[in-house]
This record gives structure tokens, C-alpha cells and sequence, in this order.
């Protein structure tokens, strides 16, 4: 493939120079640009050997960013579609605390305690689309008595 102006190491450190990319991400942006699927795969390798990209730093701060607002279930999907293998999964969301999570957007969202069974149902499927655990999700509706109305 004919090169417009940028060598494959440039476009790639161009990428890493605004956010972490995992190497599944980085291959898919960069394979357009590739003579061969040699030379990219060469090229990936030696980025990985100098830090310049790495799927533990990427699962780091991705799962930090996500964890704020999503649950575990599906960090878990984002980042397995990205290409990050199940330990380093594990090890990024090691520290998250989904309960608090759950409920700090229960209360964003609700605030009060469903009144029947359709609010019920409604506020546990706003929970599982966030990609929170049917346990956890059950601990914050039973739980929704014990947090003060917001305002």
C-alpha cells in the first residue's frame, strides 16, 4: 500500500500521543496503513517491548474511567471486545466497588424507593443495562429505604 507522507511508527505514535490504545485497537487503526501484515504485527511488538503501548495500562485506566458510571459486567464485555485477555481484566477491575457504584446511580437517577412492581422492574433494568449483577442490583433496590431522598 502506498504511504501518504507518515511512516506506520509515526501514525502509530500519533495514536498513543492522545490515549491509551490496546494493541487489538491500535492493529485495527493502523492495518490500513500496513505493506504487510508482518511489518504491522513487527511494529506492535516493538512498541509493546518499549511501554509505549500496553494492555495492562490500557485495562487501567480504562476500567477507571468506566467504573465511575458501569458496572462490572460490562467493563468486562468493552474490554474483551478491545482484545484484553481475562487476567489483566481481573487484575484492572480488582479495586472497583460495584455496590457503591450501583447505588450512587440508582440515586442519580431514581433517588426514592420504587412505589410498585412496574417502578421496581424499571429501576432494575436502568441497574442491569449499566451492566451491574443481578445480586448487586437486588442489595441497592432492598437497600433503596436506607438513602436519605436526593434534594
Amino acid at each position: 500500500m502506498a504511504e501518504t507522507g507518515k511512516s506506520l511508527k509515526a501514525r502509530a505514535v500519533d495514536l498513543l500521543s492522545r490515549r491509551e490504545y490496546s494493541r487489538l485497537e491500535l492493529k485495527r487503526r493502523l492495518a490500513p496503513f500496513a505493506d504487510s501484515a508482518e511489518e504491522l504485527e513487527a511494529l506492535l511488538d516493538e512498541l509493546a517491548a518499549n511501554r509505549w503501548q500496553s494492555d495492562s495500562r490500557f485495562a487501567e485506566q480504562f476500567a477507571s474511567s468506566r467504573a465511575r458510571k458501569y458496572g462490572s459486567r460490562r467493563i468486562v464485555m468493552e474490554m474483551r471486545e478491545r482484545g484484553i485477555d481475562r487476567d489483566t481484566i481481573r487484575d484492572a477491575l480488582s479495586g472497583q466497588d460495584e455496590l457503591a457504584t450501583a447505588r450512587e446511580q440508582w440515586r442519580k437517577k431514581f433517588g426514592q424507593p420504587p412505589a410498585d412492581a412496574a417502578e421496581r422492574a424499571k429501576q432494575m433494568r436502568f441497574l442491569a443495562g449499566r451492566g451491574f449483577d443481578m445480586d448487586i442490583i437486588r442489595k441497592v433496590i432492598a437497600g433503596s429505604d436506607d438513602f436519605p431522598d436526593s434534594e
